[in-house]
């Protein structure tokens, strides 16, 4: 599930949504009240329970070392990895996530040094009827990205953020605790 030319898109668990209103997020780390979205590149990070906490890792074309590839990626485990923990596989499995497509002119990119999202601080109303997402697992395969299963995320995590990988964490705090040194 991705946007088309001139659109950005927001997943949903809830199918219901006819408009959309800038607010602030519980867990923002801005201030000003946005509505978010994301482009063709970020909607896979989003391929997810809205609560399931994800590490996410992709190679850097020109920045990414042939070892942090070998070694955060895989040998022969494509562009990308997408990691869970074992505890959130059935939410993955029977998640029912919605895409609900926006004008990108609407929008502007968020985030330092790159874009990590789109905002728009005005009610923005989607360009149609909410799209079911499908199987999230599925879309993962179809999209070529590993999806990883772990009991605890933090040790891969503190592996990726002192790589050469690009990287984002989602939903962090809802990961399993760190477990003991």
């Amino acid at each position: 599930m991705r946007p088309e030319p001139g659109q950005v898109l927001h997943f949903s668990e809830d199918p219901t949504i006819t408009r959309f209103v800038p607010h602030v997020a519980a867990t923002a780390q801005q201030t000003e009240a946005y509505v978010w979205a994301v482009d063709h590149d970020r909607a896979p990070d989003y391929w997810f329970p809205r609560q399931c906490p994800r590490a996410l890792a992709w190679v850097r074309p020109g920045v990414t070392t042939d070892e942090d590839r070998e070694r955060i990626i895989g040998p022969g485990c494509g562009e990308r990895v997408h990691v869970i923990e074992y505890a959130w596989w059935e939410a993955m499995s029977i998640t029912r996530l919605y895409a609900y497509r926006l004008p990108a002119d609407t929008f502007r990119p968020i985030g330092e040094p790159e874009s990590h999202a789109h905002v728009a601080t005005e009610p923005v109303e989607p360009l149609g009827p909410p799209e079911p997402v499908g199987d999230l697992i599925a879309c993962h395969a179809a999209a070529g990205i590993q999806l990883r299963l772990l009991d605890n995320l933090w040790p891969f995590w503190d592996r990726v953020i002192t790589s050469t990988v690009a990287f984002s964490g989602i939903r962090l705090r809802n990961a399993a605790p760190r477990p003991p040194v």
